[in-house]
């Protein structure tokens, strides 16, 4: 299941394993100041390999149960890009949220809407969800793009959805449908 995918000629796509913790230290370190005003704030343990080691742990936990899956963006050995698909609920809603980030040096070039779109494939095929969420900040125009050419439908505003940046934050939610 969620094998290696080639997104362009120089990246791929695979699940995280424990071995990559270093990698994904390494990517947090380099777009630490990047990603500050789309996450929230961190610890300071948070960008050891450690807190990175026992967060892909946990993940593989989740991935074992069928609850979450962690994946890598990989330009050879080094981590450009993580997404996750988390909270997985079954019974009658089949869904789960999905968010993700990308280098710095690689946005733009397109790979987060391939990713997505490997993403909804596999989750609708392989682990039969009925429907992916995710919400991006009112000034994110780059992940709404991403989003909306993945398929996405723009479903409403959610005040002070999340914490971002130290501080509660409004969102713009979407929803992909994957059966009809």
């Amino acid at each position: 299941m969620f094998e290696s995918r080639q997104l362009s000629a120089d990246v791929s796509m695979r699940l995280l394993r424990l071995s990559d913790a270093s990698v994904l230290t390494a990517a947090y370190a380099r777009n630490r100041d990047y990603l500050s005003r789309w996450e929230p704030v961190r610890p300071e343990e948070y960008y050891t390999q450690e807190w990175q080691a026992a967060d892909i742990a946990n993940r593989l936990v989740a991935h074992r149960s069928g609850e979450g899956y962690a994946f890598g963006l990989f330009a050879g050995a080094a981590l450009v890009g993580r997404f996750n698909v988390a909270g997985i609920v079954r019974g009658p809603f089949q869904s789960a949220g999905l968010g993700y980030w990308v280098d710095k040096i690689y946005a733009g070039r397109g790979l987060a809407t391939a990713a997505v779109k490997i993403i909804i494939d596999a989750v609708r095929d392989e682990i039969g969800l009925h429907r992916l969420e995710a919400s991006t900040l009112l000034d994110n125009i780059g992940s709404q793009r991403v989003l909306t050419k993945a398929g996405f439908d723009r479903i409403g505003m959610a005040p002070r959805y999340l914490q971002i940046a130290g501080k509660w934050q409004d969102h713009i939610l979407y929803q992909v449908l994957l059966h009809d």
